[in-house]
């Protein structure tokens, strides 16, 4: 039991923490979108300039974390890298991001854990 506990670290448990609430927040709006029956992307595009900037926003944000994705999960060995960024169009990349770096500092705290027993 020790073992699986000792990888997750304060910083580990703080982005697992901001990703559950990246998915909660993230999708109690997308039910009520559901629910209004809203057309989702025409509201992101057309509810004005502040809505467009923050979409615009988010979106560079978003394709730069999923480079960054990559490019760290192969640096780091991690596998299956491509399905948080899969992931992210069914849930939300606020969900999906932070879980990765949690999962991202598992991987570093292991991998310092094993460079300290050798």
């Amino acid at each position: 039991m020790s073992e699986l506990r000792r990888h997750w670290t304060p910083t580990a448990v703080a982005f697992l923490v901001l990703a559950v609430a990246g998915l909660v927040g993230t999708w109690t709006f997308n039910a009520f979108a559901i629910v209004q029956m809203r057309d989702f992307v025409g509201d992101l595009v057309s509810s004005g300039p502040a809505v467009s900037s923050i979409t615009v926003d988010l979106l560079v944000v978003a394709i730069a974390g999923s480079i960054f994705i990559i490019v760290e999960a192969r640096r780091l060995g991690m596998r299956f890298a491509w399905l948080y960024i899969v992931l992210s169009g069914i849930t939300a990349f606020a969900f999906t991001f932070p879980l990765f770096l949690a999962m991202r500092q598992r991987r570093l705290s292991a991998r310092a854990d094993q460079r300290g027993t050798s």
